[in-house]
């Protein structure tokens, strides 16, 4: 089994599951399911010099997040997707 060890100041978070119902009870088909934006993250980098700024991180691995909906890069390793992206695109901290 592999492990992703992120460089700088990217984030691996790996979505949580897509609500399989509405609020009302209708179920939802897998094709209807909107991309789940709330996810948890997996493994940070280190921060440091990025651009000759000085990036401090402020999420964990295992906090719960907020991503911007199209951000980062989406890959697949030992059959789980994941999300690679910037600390700057994920929008706030679930708690």
């Amino acid at each position: 089994m592999m492990t992703l060890k992120p460089l700088a100041d990217n984030v691996v978070i790996k979505s949580c599951e897509a609500e399989e119902t509405t609020k009302s009870g209708i179920v939802l088909a897998s094709t209807a399911k909107e991309k789940p934006q709330i996810a948890e993250v997996v493994a940070v980098g280190e921060g440091g010099m990025v651009d000759g700024k000085e990036i401090k991180m402020t999420v964990k691995a295992g906090d719960k997040v907020i991503a911007a909906k199209y951000a980062g890069t989406e890959i697949k390793l030992d059959g789980v997707e994941y999300t690679i992206l910037r600390q700057s695109e994920i929008l706030a901290i679930v708690e």
